[in-house]
Order: C-alpha cells, then structure tokens, then sequence
C-alpha cells in the first residue's frame, strides 16, 4: 500500500470521527487543546482533508521540492508560544471552517474525501504541491505524510476531546506517521534520549516530544 492509499484511510477514519455524535454532543465545549472548542478542533482536522483537495485543485507546481524533515525545521509553529501570531491564526481557521456546525463540517468533509478517492490515485507520488501558506513545495507523497501525522494527533486529540475512542491507523499510515515523529523527536532530543525511552525506561528521559 503506497501513500495515496495509507492517506485515504486515515482521512476515512478522521471523517468517521468527525459524524462521532459524541463529537457534535460537545461542539461548544473547550477541547484537550487550549484555547479551542471542540468545534474548533474539528475544523482543524477537517482542514488537513481540506488541504489536499486544495492541492489536487491547483496544477503542478515547477518549484523544486524541499526534504520533509527540512520542511518542519522551517515551520513557523513549532515552538511558537500559544498566543503567538501564528498559532492563533490556526486556533481562528479551525474555528471559523467550524462555524457552519457539526452537519455541515461533516458533510463537506464527505464530499472531499469522495472526491479524493477517485482523483488522487491518478496522481503521481513525486509531483510537486506548493504550500502557499508556507511559501516553499514539497512531493505529494511527503504532503500526503504531513497530512496523515496531522490526522493522527488531531484525531487524538478530538477522540480525547469528545470522550470517545481514538481511531487505529492501518500499519501503512501508522508506520510513515511514527517514522516521522521518531526523527523529530531525535532531531529535538537526540539520538541516546530517543533510543532510552523507547528501550531502556530506567534511564528514560522525562520529555520526548516531535513537536
């Protein structure tokens, strides 16, 4: 299973979450993460599916791509404060994709992905989506794994949120999202921190977070 499929599995998943009643239940209430509604949060998982269609939607780009890993040692975000500029700007864009209510996220969330499923499997892994909020590019297939480790913490996130299960990923999405959250977290922490927590738990580092 290559990336296409592994993204669109777990964007079915992140839609399924998204029709939780569970989820349209607490709507209104603050989420796991500060200063947004489960509304909000919804929206910003519903965004990272929106985002595809986006780049499915705008022709190829003649940039040349960067490395994944380069990407987020460029991201704006990380280690940004919570109140800062850029973290607020991604609170207010959940919040407003939100604002039309659970139903109607649900269904343009449906609407996306079905759209998804017959077009993105004709496009190839290596072309190149420019990221307009960013301002650089990268393949479709490291696009696709940005998207799925942003479905995985989200849906997380919204799961812990609502009071319900948080969705499994198959081991084809599972398995590029864990790759990448490893080699974020040794790049912050370090090799020897990274191999202790997940090998040697007596001598564990207290922190071992990607992001």
């Amino acid at each position: 299973m290559g990336f296409t499929e592994a993204y669109l599995g777990a964007a079915a998943q992140a839609v399924t979450l998204l029709g939780a009643p569970e989820v349209a239940a607490s709507w209104e209430e603050p989420s796991a993460l500060a200063d947004m509604t489960v509304g909000g949060l919804a929206g910003h998982l519903a965004y990272q599916v929106f985002s595809v269609s986006s780049a499915l939607g705008t022709a190829a780009s003649a940039e040349a791509p960067i490395p994944l890993l380069e990407h987020y040692a460029r991201a704006a975000w990380i280690d940004t404060p919570l109140d800062g500029e850029v973290n607020v700007g991604i609170r207010t864009n959940g919040e407003d994709i939100a604002s039309r209510g659970a139903r109607a996220l649900v269904e343009d969330a449906r609407g996306a992905l079905a759209e998804q499923q017959v077009a993105l499997p004709a496009v190839r892994g290596d072309r190149v989506v420019f990221m307009p909020q960013t301002g650089w590019a990268l393949s479709l297939d490291d696009f696709l794994t940005t998207r799925m480790m942003e479905l995985a913490v989200h849906m997380d996130d919204l799961a812990v949120s609502a009071g319900t299960a948080t969705p499994e990923l198959s081991p084809a999405a599972f398995g590029p999202v864990l790759a990448l959250l490893a080699e974020l977290a040794a790049r912050r922490h370090g090799q020897s921190a990274l191999l202790r927590a997940l090998a040697r738990a007596e001598r564990a580092p207290l922190a071992i977070n990607a992001l």
